[in-house]
């Protein structure tokens, strides 16, 4: 999720379209969030590990 992200925040910024680059923020700061809590240990949707 956070690769996507970070894809639909670089194609945003080169073709200028700003709705690209707003799904890209949300997409990267979800992912980051998701990995932080499988990464603390925290279960994330019932799994232990998110990846």
């Amino acid at each position: 999720m956070i690769v996507l992200g970070v894809i639909l925040l670089i194609v945003g910024f080169v073709t200028g379209i700003s709705i690209l680059w707003t799904i890209g923020i949300i997409l990267a700061v979800v992912g980051l969030a998701l990995w932080v809590l499988g990464a603390t240990g925290h279960a994330v949707a019932g799994r232990r590990h998110y990846y």
